[in-house]
């Protein structure tokens, strides 16, 4: 076999400037010597937040020989704010440089079609591999120990302090607060994310009462001072009165006992978790992904697994969990619970027989209710009451059917019946009112709103990004905006008409092998939107290859692949070799046209295309 053309990596560029570099602009010169990994990623997506954490443990043990930087490439018009981009990178404790890249000028130079995408390019600046989505850090673990032996021996790799500057700590009360509740004695209990800890309010929402969870990342029970919590968000009173807190970051359900201080451990065993693992069954002993938000409801705890786009309960009483909405595909899809799609539901609120969801990214409001229709979920069925899907949003005001919203992350249920929306990238409190079908704006210039809790008569809203409770009086009429509406910003893929061969490249990583012990190691599924723009070739199987067959007079539309694979370590003398899943969802834009590609290819992991 002739060896493998050696590919330069492109220059990184992007508008937007350099983040955590102390006001440097880096070029792929000054990390020569060094292996560099580009994380390519947007802070809306929870896949992305997975691949941050996977980094964490390889970034410290090889700080002195491997560079990350982040290439953000938005996909909201909100993500392509400068300021939200500072705010994110110190959200989510990101240690390496970053590149704002608002127009995705370096995306499209490096060919990325998904976030997120990890390209790894070697000391000499060549591109030695690309992955697409979660589930990499052992092969890049692999990898890197490699490059480090070739270049160390070639005289080619240069150790020594990286280019990350920390940015200097800014002293508030919160910091990025997730979501708020309000305490049987008039207080509010916060999910203060970014410390890692919940903060009891006064009644004023300012003055702290108490501190729970000694602000560093953990999983740690006990009182507290001593407990820790890693990213928490969602907060639900348990009717015992004890408060069940989302530990997002940590995979895990935990319990808050006011009375006593204690932190307990619910559900959850800080794995997150995979396709293929248990979705139900002792809550000890099955693993979560990304819980985001809780509340009770029909005599159970609702949990918005935002990691895994579905829904899952908690029983108290069995002391069980279990996925009780979604498929894990990611989309907006009505009908039986079990046959719907989410995608990252990320706040929950319980009225009546209804549980309202904010489904963050189809900038949707959709609910949970009795299904009488033959749901198999404990009759349980899901509508949308807001949305369209994945890639349209906006700030739209009027009829529920023609209204946007942008990622909002909250939602409560009012007195009246109506629920208000957290619209966290419009900065907005929007209403939506099912009496009339009809949205309309309460509020603005909120800066990221991501909950709300009722106060008398006054709702108290959770700005993230100014790190605080503001208390607003709910008014009588909405306040009129001017109506705005968006399109994901990505350029479509020209596709030739009739036939379509779809190849999701897939190689298994140095020192591992497919893992075929139970059958089939790989999973593809294909849709589309509108569903009409496939004739043939959607559905589930096993092949990475499959033919598509487009129909006739459909020029438009979005090709939704969800590929899987797993591989195990290739080492014949240990009878447990450790396993590893490769997983990545794709939304393409495509355009039908004369001319067009016969084959679209998605690197799942490998080389090239």
């Amino acid at each position: 076999m002739a060896p493998r053309a050696r590919v330069r990596a492109p220059e990184l560029i992007g508008r937007g400037g350099w983040l955590n570099t102390g006001g440097n602009a880096l070029t792929l010169a000054d990390l020569r010597g060094r292996v560099v990994i580009l994380d390519f990623w947007t802070f809306c997506c929870v896949n992305c937040l997975h691949v941050l954490d996977e980094l964490r443990e390889l970034e410290e043990k090889h700080r002195d020989t491997v560079v990350i930087i982040g290439v953000h490439s938005p996909k909201f018009v909100h993500e392509a704010e400068h300021q939200a981009v500072v705010d994110a990178v110190e959200r989510y404790e990101v240690h390496h440089p970053v590149l704002d890249d608002p127009e995705l000028a370096t995306w499209k130079s490096y060919a990325v079609r998904a976030w997120p995408t990890l390209v790894v390019i070697d000391p000499e600046g060549y591109v030695v591999a690309q992955h697409a989505g979660e589930g990499h850090a052992h092969a890049l673990e692999t990898l890197v120990g490699q490059l480090e032996a070739e270049h160390a021996a070639k005289g080619t790799l240069r150790r020594g302090d990286g280019p990350y500057v920390p940015p200097e700590p800014v002293p508030t009360e919160l910091r990025f607060p997730g979501k708020a509740l309000l305490l049987p004695g008039g207080t509010f209990l916060v999910s203060d994310t970014t410390r890692h800890q919940l903060v009891e309010l006064a009644a004023d929402g300012e003055s702290v009462v108490r501190r729970i969870g000694a602000g560093e990342r953990g999983l740690i029970d006990g009182t507290g001072e001593l407990a820790r919590f890693s990213e928490p968000q969602g907060l639900a009173l348990l009717p015992d009165g004890t408060v069940a807190v989302a530990d997002t970051v940590n995979h895990a359900l935990r319990r808050y006992d006011p009375a006593t201080g204690e932190v307990t451990t619910l559900a959850g065993t800080g794995r997150q978790w995979w396709q293929g693992a248990p979705a139900e069954g002792p809550a000890r002993e099955v693993d979560l992904s990304s819980p985001w938000d809780v509340a009770w409801f029909a005599d159970r705890l609702w949990i918005a697994m935002a990691g895994v786009h579905q829904l899952w309960t908690y029983d108290p009483a069995a002391g069980t969990v279990r996925a009780a909405a979604g498929t894990t595909n990611e989309g907006l899809v009505d009908g039986p619970a079990e046959e719907a799609w989410f995608a990252q539901p990320s706040g929950l609120a319980a009225a009546g027989d209804r549980l309202w969801v904010a489904d963050s990214e189809t900038s949707a409001v959709r609910y949970v209710e009795r299904a009488g229709d033959g749901g198999t979920d404990d009759g349980f069925a899901v509508r949308t009451a807001v949305g369209t899907g994945l890639f349209d949003f906006g700030h739209r005001d009027g009829a529920a059917g023609q209204a946007l919203l942008q990622h909002p992350l909250g939602v409560t249920a009012l007195p009246d019946g109506s629920v208000a929306i957290s619209d966290t990238y419009n900065h907005a409190l929007r209403r939506y009112d099912p009496a009339t079908g009809e949205v309309t704006t309460l509020a603005t210039d909120l800066r990221e709103p991501s909950g709300a809790v009722l106060a008398d008569d006054d709702i108290v809203v959770v700005e993230s990004a100014r790190h605080r409770l503001t208390r607003l009086r709910l008014p009588e009429e909405a306040v009129r905006v001017e109506a705005v509406a968006h399109r994901t910003q990505r350029a479509a893929t020209d596709i030739a008409p009739g036939t379509l061969r779809l190849d999701v490249v897939f190689r298994a990583p140095d020192g591992q092998k497919l893992d075929t012990r139970y059958g089939p190691s790989t999973r593809l599924l294909v849709s589309s939107t509108p569903p009409e723009l496939l004739a043939g070739g959607d559905g589930a199987g096993t092949d990475l290859s499959r033919e598509l067959v487009l129909a006739q007079g459909v020029t438009e539309g979005v090709l939704h692949v969800s590929a899987m694979a797993a591989s195990c370590d290739d080492d014949p003398a240990n009878a447990y070799p450790a396993c590893h899943v490769h997983q990545q969802d794709w939304g393409v834009p495509v355009r039908v046209a004369e001319g067009g590609a016969t084959r679209l290819p998605l690197v799942l992991a490998g080389m090239d295309a």
